[in-house]
């Protein structure tokens, strides 16, 4: 179901993008992002890519889009919105963890899925997500107790934003994928 962007040629990104959306949409997944807005990029073939800065904390907005569950996870995008006049562009993973409301850290952070990724180029006022998992309910371990925020560090950023989300994670699963425009994680 989701898109592997890193194989596709432009004009080949364009129509697979189209039709993720189509899936996503069906799947009830919310798409924030379009194609000409927000696109993932391989990096060593993209000179555009290559000349655009890498967006720091006080570009983004940080929120969270709609939850899904799905064989026992649950899933949560993570959305980075850029909110600064020029385009800036995010590579790679976030650091996640979930913490209180004295800002205390609720177990260990998220690890990465293992996921490919590309660059993902965002125009002013359009968005990208990391999507974040955990297992619906204590599946194979028990659960944590639930968290007010989560702790995000947007990749290649050393200054962590907290984003409003009450987060439980359950059976020692938490992950969390690259930022990108499929909704994969």
């Amino acid at each position: 179901m989701f898109l592997n962007t890193r194989l596709l040629s432009r004009r080949g990104l364009t129509t697979g993008l189209t039709v993720a959306a189509a899936a996503l949409a069906t799947a009830g997944v919310a798409w924030s992002t379009t194609a000409t807005a927000a696109t993932s990029v391989p990096a060593k073939t993209s000179r555009t890519s290559a000349a655009l800065r890498t967006c720091a904390v006080n570009d983004l907005y940080l929120s969270m889009g709609r939850q899904e569950g799905a064989a026992g996870s649950l899933y949560w995008p993570i959305q980075f919105t850029n909110t600064s006049t020029s385009a800036c562009a995010l590579r790679g993973y976030p650091g996640v963890s979930v913490v209180d409301t004295a800002h205390r850290q609720i177990g260990p952070a998220a690890t990465r899925s293992g996921s490919s990724y590309a660059t993902v180029a965002l125009a002013p006022g359009h968005s990208a997500s990391a999507v974040v998992r955990t297992t619906n309910g204590p599946i194979g371990g028990p659960c944590l107790r639930t968290g007010t925020y989560l702790r995000v560090y947007p990749p290649a950023s050393h200054t962590a934003t907290l984003v409003p989300a009450r987060w439980t994670t359950c059976s020692h699963t938490f992950q969390v994928g690259p930022v990108n425009t499929d909704g994969s994680i």
